[in-house]
């Protein structure tokens, strides 16, 4: 076995003496590459995967999963300050159906089936009221958490105390609620008019106008009936419910298209309107000619005189002064003499354009708005990441869209400058934005590194054994150049024993590869 051991190891040492500097360092440089491949392996390998198990969690429910699972074994990671935990991709499933069947996560609620598991024959009424209130309040709480876009809700709800006393008046509850929307999310109209319909229709007495909402940000959802203009508060409730559904709309419209272009948390969008709420009711009654050119209407009748005279006039006549007041020896008449005329007349009826008008002008125009865009940088914490321009596609957006809501009576005198004033975009950073780690889809990055590694060995593999190659055939082409000689025995010469030709060859090797030969001696010198 110790021979066999030296020999290798002397193979070794002679195949490393018989390299160039420069292949020992490849064959270093490959060997280190391939250890540290094959390490970074072993430890992507090891790596869990880690995703999430249950989120939206309170922290009483976490901590009650997490001891389950640690006293199972099972790793696990808390994330999202407490309300995520998460746990291997290849045990998410098993761990749902196995918790679900043991009870988990127990949400520490109060809903209808406490009653089966805490009413007894000692329950005060007091302690059964404090129930039926929790478990309504439990149930209000499912119910609007299954609503598009809210993530959470917290439901209190006062209940009215029974007198002993008669009253005509019947007492009302009622009922605060705290909505936690997801992130760009917003409800609308029709959904806040939901929301607070679903929640007085489920509690006893309960008016509408007993119920407020508000989200995490605390702005009210305010609830906006339809109902007929009654009173000058009431006009005031309407052209309030219009601007603000105006500004809604053109809000959401923004954050919808800059958030597919950013990212949907990565925009804050606000707009402000100024409404003329002006109805004007007007009669036109307006007369145009047909041609506009001529200023000519249509002929309806035409009727043309033409009268022509020729002839002469009567004598001189009459007494001669006979009257009192005539001059003694003047004609009493004076004769004409000859003469003609000629008068022509035209009478042409024409018929014009008749228009008459009844316009009603709308009441809401929009005389004035301004929209304030915040984006957050790529890099949050590089405000040089979100280049300007793309701050300049989303200014000529906005001002495409200022330019096209205001009405045209506004903007007959705004210029480019005028847009740009009711326009505001910002880059800065978000605070306080919730960030949600989703799970891992597809084959994880490392693979893709570790194919490129084993690529790179396989191919350093490939080019050193072609050098080795190279250099074997251009030894053997300078043996064949030098002419290398082979001493053979003559024919009539007997064939030497053993010991002879292993000396010869030992002559030889000295002769022609003394370094070799000595290399040998200190070879069995050391064996000895």
């Amino acid at each position: 076995m110790n021979e066999k051991l030296i020999a290798y190891k002397n193979k070794t040492i002679e195949f490393w003496q018989g390299r160039t500097k420069k292949q020992r360092i490849l064959l270093i440089a490959t060997i280190l590459f391939f250890l540290l491949t094959l390490l970074v392996f072993m430890w992507f390998s090891s790596r869990v995967n880690y995703v999430p198990l249950y989120t939206n969690l309170t922290v009483q429910e976490t901590g009650e999963i997490k001891n389950t699972l640690d006293a199972r074994g099972v790793s696990s990671e808390v994330s999202d300050a407490g309300t995520s935990i998460l746990v291997p991709a290849s045990q998410v499933d098993d761990l749902k159906v196995t918790l679900a069947a043991e009870g988990l996560p127990r949400t520490g609620r109060i809903d209808y089936s406490t009653f089966g598991d805490n009413m007894g024959f000692g329950t005060t009424e007091n302690e059964f009221n404090l129930l039926e209130r929790a478990a309504i309040q439990t149930s209000i709480e499912d119910l609007i958490r299954s609503v598009d876009g809210v993530g959470a809700a917290q439901v209190m709800i006062t209940l009215p105390e029974e007198s002993i006393w008669l009253s005509d008046e019947t007492q009302q509850a009622t009922a605060s609620i705290l909505l936690n929307l997801q992130p760009g999310y917003q409800l609308d109209q029709n959904q806040i008019r939901a929301l607070y319909h679903l929640v007085s229709k489920s509690v006893p007495n309960l008016p509408v106008e007993n119920i407020v909402i508000m989200d995490q940000s605390f702005q009210y959802l305010e609830y906006l009936d339809d109902t007929n203009i009654d009173s000058t508060l009431s006009v005031y409730e309407q052209q309030r419910r219009i601007q603000k559904d105006i500004e809604r709309d053109i809000q959401r419209q923004v954050q919808q298209m800059l958030g597919t272009m950013m990212g949907a948390d990565k925009v804050l969008v606000h707009v402000s309107t100024d409404i003329d709420f002006t109805q004007e009711n007007r009669s036109e009654q307006l007369v145009t000619p047909v041609d506009e050119e001529t200023m000519s209407g249509i002929a309806v009748s035409v009727e043309s005189i033409m009268e022509t005279y020729v002839g002469d006039g009567a004598a001189e006549g009459g007494v001669v002064g006979t009257g009192e007041t005539d001059i003694p020896g003047y004609p009493g008449v004076y004769g004409s003499g000859s003469g003609e005329y000629e008068r022509l007349e035209e009478r042409i009826n024409n018929e014009v354009n008749r228009i008459q008008r009844e316009i009603v002008e709308s009441p809401y125009k929009i005389r004035d708005i301004g929209i304030q865009v915040m984006v957050e940088p790529p890099i949050p914490d590089e405000a040089n990441s979100l280049p300007v321009e793309r701050l300049n596609d989303i200014q000529q957006i906005l001002a495409q869209i200022v330019r096209t809501s205001i009405d045209k009576d506004f903007t007959e005198l705004w210029d480019d400058d005028d847009i740009d004033d009711r326009i505001y975009v910002a880059a800065q950073p978000f605070f306080g934005k919730v960030e949600f780690e989703e799970p891992a889809a597809g084959i994880p990055f490392w693979y893709y590194i570790v194919g490129a590694l084993i690529a790179l060995i396989l191919l350093l593999l490939f080019l050193l054994l072609r050098k080795r190659k190279q250099e074997e055939e251009e030894v053997a082409e300078e043996e064949e150049e030098a002419g290398v000689t082979y001493d053979l025995p003559d024919i009539g010469q007997e064939i030497d024993s053993e010991e002879n030709a292993r000396r010869r060859q030992l002559e030889k090797l000295a002769k022609e590869k003394p370094e070799e030969f000595s290399k040998l001696l200190r070879t069995w010198l050391s064996e000895d």
